[in-house]
């Protein structure tokens, strides 16, 4: 898999880059896989906007992943790898030997044809998904359980992966993409290997109308708005916001605040905090 840039013909494509799709075999949709997803627009159960900069989109079919890898002892064949609309990973259709057809996560490097399975005894290959206690230190693997059965949770997104630190006693010490190092129960199921499809991260959507494809709604600084819809407005020409740090609409601290409960019961689980950075120094948007 590439990525694709291209010659500055109109201003939306002078900055636009984007996956080449090489990697994607299967044009349509496994039809026994999808089903409709009423879009929420950012709305709650009363109609009232919630979440905001949601609505619009393209219309998308839901693709039903095969989270929890739970046909232990059937093996799989890759017969295509998809484009899933609702994440930035690929899907890899599997054809079992029994008859069902499933989608996984595609990892980096499955091929066409290859054979996957799932099971504690199943071998250290890419694709496989064993529990975490027959996974051998070093390995890198993704869709991580947080609780057996549940299905993975964790490192689900393009190119992310979890590596297996140590284990001692009910728990393996697993170092999560964002630098965290957690305590995971051995019976959680991990599929071997990074998730595909890393080199979105290098992609760029090059003009608005492609996020609003996407479902995504403009955006506007609070710091040119009106003291009437936000705290950060008002002023006369570019005045700073006129508090100790950045707010919400609603008045609450932002940008960089903890928002993890002190006495959350998995804080016992977590060896060493995840290394944070501000949204400033990611080039996060003024609230």
């Amino acid at each position: 898999m590439a990525i694709r840039t291209f010659r500055p013909y109109t201003p939306g494509t002078r900055t636009r880059v984007v996956t080449d799709f090489s990697d994607v075999t299967g044009q349509k949709p496994e039809r026994s896989l999808v089903v409709p997803k009423h879009r929420r627009k950012g709305r709650n159960n009363r109609g009232v906007i919630t979440c905001r900069h949601r609505g619009g989109g393209h219309k998308r079919l839901y693709r039903i992943v095969d989270f929890r890898r739970n046909k232990f002892g059937v093996a799989a064949k890759v017969a295509a790898i998809h484009y899933d609309p609702h994440r930035n990973a690929r899907l890899a259709l599997l054809f079992y030997v029994d008859g069902e057809k499933r989608y996984i996560l595609a990892p980096a490097g499955i091929k066409i044809g290859q054979e996957v399975i799932s099971g504690p005894d199943s071998p250290i290959e890419t694709g496989n998904a064993l529990p975490l206690y027959a996974i051998p230190l070093g390995s890198n693997v993704h869709n991580v359980e947080l609780y057996a059965g549940r299905g993975g949770q964790m490192a689900r997104t393009a190119g992310s992966s979890a590596q297996v630190m140590a284990k001692e006693g009910n728990y393996v010490a697993l170092k999560l993409p964002s630098t965290e190092v957690r305590l995971v129960r051995k019976e959680c199921y991990a599929t071997l290997g990074e998730v595909g499809n890393s080199e979105v991260r290098n992609t760029s959507l090059g003009k608005a109308g492609r996020r609003r494809w996407l479902g995504r709604r403009p955006q506007v600084r609070g710091s040119v708005m009106n003291p009437c819809d936000h705290p950060h407005g008002g002023g006369e020409g570019r005045a700073p916001i006129g508090r100790a740090g950045p707010v919400t609409p609603w008045g609450k601290p932002t940008l960089g605040l903890k928002t993890r409960k002190r006495n959350k019961p998995s804080n016992k689980l977590v060896l060493r905090k995840r290394r944070r950075t501000s949204k400033r120094s990611r080039g996060g948007r003024d609230s």
